[in-house]
């Protein structure tokens, strides 16, 4: 009995480890993504927009190439990644699907990137990239769809309720799946019929809304949901308010992709004030917050990211009102995408990552700070100068472009290596020959 209890637990820290590597191998790539054809391009495509005083000299699919990589290949990896190592393991499907929704989501990115950036075989490289991104997601739906249920007490299969954050995650899940089937459809019909390697621009605010609104955005409420409560010490998340905004979310993503700007702008910022008070983010911590092994300053953080929330939903009513030259748009994306996404991603990631991968602790709470502070006056400093400087109400606006992507390159750059730092120089969890368990429950 001994024997085969040892021989259990050395295949549960096998099974383990292994799901950790391939979590290191999202990681890794999502961190990839994120820094060169990510924000480096999106540096770039600023410097060269604040030299010439608007967006007349950038091609379109260079914008929307850095937003792919953003969205897709940063987020996206890190969501896919995260997925695939929640889900069960049971034999050899631990490391064999998720190695192959990998290598498909990873080079359907890249190709993406090479296609629209340098116009390489574009024709055929778009359909197949964005046919290699699809493939991946019904894989990963069709991993997650065959989760043994747990037993009832009498032997049966039982479905316990779903959570609302589980719901949450679901439906942005849900819309990830629609946006690579979105982006699949165009890009095949670009390559048979398009002058330009990039979506129309009505098209392409769609999208945008799709890939923002439905897909980024519950996904983030979700996973808020399941762990800001015991991170902050705060009351669990109200479940009639939550749903509340995740019906606005619902109904204002459908107007957007309608065509209705304004009513959508309207209902989803009416949703982004909602989440706010269903989360209580408002609210004074009841004890001491979790920030064993992370900067201190990580509530503050986690609540300004919200913050930036509103204020995305805020500015997106403005634009629909009163956008001429694209400044007030870019501004409300840049508020949803980098102050909220990326705030909440750098915050809570030094939390759950490590210990997920099979490492105790980030390797520099120094670094974790200093990233999200740049982050942060980078955000600050762009959201206020964008509308400023396209729609032409102060000139100088222009010179402070170029510093706000400075600051939020440096961060960026500062993030990926305290992540790169922390899986090659870390303690690991596995060390002691028992699996992460104990240190994923702990981050969860």
């Amino acid at each position: 009995m001994r024997d085969g209890a040892e021989i259990s637990t050395q295949t549960m820290v096998a099974r383990e480890r292994q799901k950790s590597l391939m979590l290191r191998a999202w990681i890794g790539s999502g961190l990839f993504f994120m820094a060169l054809p990510g924000t480096l391009l999106g540096f770039s495509n600023l410097m060269a927009i604040a030299t010439h005083h608007g967006l007349g000299t950038i091609p379109a699919a260079w914008i929307q190439g850095h937003g792919h990589a953003q969205m897709f290949g940063w987020i996206g990896s890190f969501i896919l990644g995260i997925g695939f190592y929640s889900q069960p393991a049971h034999g050899r499907s631990v490391i064999r699907l998720p190695l192959w929704c990998y290598a498909l989501w990873s080079t359907g990115v890249g190709m993406r990137w090479v296609a629209g950036i340098y116009g390489w075989h574009w024709r055929m490289l778009y359909p197949l990239s964005a046919g290699f991104e699809l493939i991946a997601v019904l894989l990963f739906l069709f991993a997650a769809s065959h989760h043994k249920l747990p037993e009832g007490t009498r032997g049966e299969r039982t479905k316990p309720p779903m959570e609302l954050w589980m719901v949450s995650v679901l439906l942005g899940t849900a819309g990830l799946a629609v946006a690579v089937v979105f982006n699949f459809a165009e890009c095949v019909h670009l390559a048979a019929s398009g002058n330009a390697r990039a979506f129309p621009y009505s098209l392409d605010q769609k999208y945008l809304v799709l890939t923002a609104w439905g897909f980024l955005v519950p996904v983030v409420w979700g996973f808020s949901a399941r762990w800001l409560h015991s991170f902050l010490a705060i009351s669990t998340p109200n479940t009639r308010i939550m749903a509340y905004a995740l019906e606005l979310d619902v109904v204002g993503v459908l107007f957007g992709v309608a065509g209705w700007a304004i009513a959508a702008t309207i209902v989803l910022a009416a949703g982004a004030v909602t989440v706010v008070f269903a989360l209580h983010l408002t609210q004074r911590p009841h004890g001491k917050p979790k920030v064993i092994g992370i900067h201190p300053s990580f509530p503050t953080f986690v609540r300004s990211a919200y913050a930036w929330l509103v204020i995305a939903g805020s500015m997106s009513v403005w634009a629909a009102v009163a956008d001429h030259h694209g400044g007030i748009w870019g501004a409300s994306r840049h508020a949803l995408t980098v102050g909220f996404a990326a705030t909440m991603v750098f915050a809570i990631g030094p939390r759950i990552l490590p210990h997920f991968a099979g490492i105790y602790s980030i390797y520099s709470k120094r670094l974790m700070f200093l990233c999200l502070l740049l982050l942060q006056t980078g955000c600050l400093l762009r959201v206020a100068s964008e509308p400023l400087a396209y729609e032409g109400f102060f000139n100088f606006a222009w010179k402070v472009l170029p510093v706000s992507g400075t600051l939020e390159l440096s961060a960026v750059l500062l993030f990926a290596l305290n992540l790169l730092l922390t899986f090659a120089l870390g303690r690991s969890s596995f060390s002691a020959g028992a699996p992460n368990h104990a240190g994923a429950a702990e981050a969860a």
